[in-house]
């Protein structure tokens, strides 16, 4: 899973990113430090994982991964170039996710771009820029689209329509999630990959001895937008992430600092995707944790695992992590009736441990 993080200059996405991922980004007090966009993969931590896999005696410990991306600060007129501009927009059309990093502190060692502390007004400055980016690029794609559609190739003509539809949209400030793309188009969305139609978790940036929630107001204004909101003190977490595990999460436990940033950013964006995971383990074999969307079905989930697992899929055998940690393994489990077998439609649920059985 791709994740951007954007906001504006000094909003603290770099130093957050630094305490996600531990890969030393620059942070400074000064616009566009970020120059090129910084990418790290990072595994994500799941406890229950870890429970199996000491249970079955697995080996190695293979976690899901979240690829972050740190975006140059916006600024007002960044889809015009302003600032490092337009090119930094492109670089987050590819993620799956937006992690909109909202200055809330008022640290006055810390200098505003736009000269005060407004986070409402922040959020729209940069989604204006979004819009904007957004419009430019759906009128280009238009453009092409309409000497295509000339074809009468119905999927061509469908995507026609459907850009009509768009540019109108931004054009009045909706944003591009509020004009679902056609069935008949399906490649139409991925075509064009409107930064406005992807999922945003909005981050207060609170200071280190502030309450741990997002501002009421930023909730609000979130939820208005079917969007998620949490908070983290970007500058704590950066100096907790500077400590050993060991050290960090008693330091965060005296300070009462509540869960990690990653495990924050983490909750929330497999919220927004409505991903679940689940897990294969094998004495002697590794463990490991998969994310899928949920409502995935066995046999898609196979696949998650090898194409040739989905296409030769017989059956899966579907034991909860709790119940396999809570009898000991996979023997008692089956014993007492724990561990049950099912078939290519079944719903996989979130935590289950999952052996498949394939014909190859």
């Amino acid at each position: 899973m791709k994740v951007g993080i954007l906001g504006l200059p000094n909003a603290g996405k770099s130093s957050l990113f630094n305490a996600l991922t531990r890969a030393g980004a620059q942070a400074a007090n000064y616009p566009f430090t970020t120059v090129e966009p910084n990418v790290a993969v990072v595994p994500v931590p799941d406890e229950r994982l870890d429970a199996v896999v000491d249970t079955i005696r697995a080996t190695p410990t293979v976690y899901e991964t979240m690829e972050f991306h740190d975006i140059a600060g916006l600024v007002r007129g960044a889809h015009r170039g302003e600032g490092l501009g337009n090119r930094f927009l492109g670089n987050i059309r590819e993620t799956d996710a937006l992690v909109h990093v909202v200055r809330t502190h008022d640290d006055s060692q810390v200098v505003h771009p736009e000269g005060r502390v407004d986070p409402l007004a922040d959020i729209e400055t940069v989604e204006t820029e979004l819009l904007y980016a957004d419009l430019e690029q759906a009128e280009r794609r238009l453009e092409k689209v309409r000497r295509e559609a000339k074809s009468m190739a119905k999927d061509k003509v469908a995507e026609e329509a459907w850009l009509h539809e768009l540019v109108a949209a931004l054009g009045e400030g909706r944003p591009a999630r509020t004009v679902p793309a056609p069935a008949e188009a399906p490649h139409a969305l991925r075509n064009l990959q409107p930064l406005t139609s992807k999922p945003v978790l909005y981050l207060a940036n609170v200071g280190e001895g502030d309450a741990q929630d997002a501002p009421e107001g930023l909730v609000a204004h979130a939820h208005e937008r079917g969007a998620r909101a949490a908070a983290v003190s970007a500058r704590l977490e950066a100096e907790l992430a500077e400590l050993d595990a060991e050290e960090a999460a008693s330091m965060r436990e005296e300070m009462d600092a509540g869960e990690s940033g990653l495990a924050t950013v983490v909750r929330e964006a497999w919220e927004l995707l409505g991903l679940i995971s689940f897990f294969t383990a094998g004495e002697g074999k590794e463990g490991r944790a998969w994310a899928i969307e949920r409502g995935t079905p066995a046999r898609r989930a196979a696949g998650k695992v090898h194409t040739d697992i989905e296409r030769g899929f017989v059956a899966a055998e579907v034991v909860s992590w709790r119940d396999l940690v809570d009898t000991g393994g996979y023997a008692a489990a089956r014993e007492r009736a724990k561990l049950r077998v099912e078939g290519r439609d079944y719903e996989v649920r979130d935590g289950d441990v999952i052996t498949v059985r394939f014909t190859p």
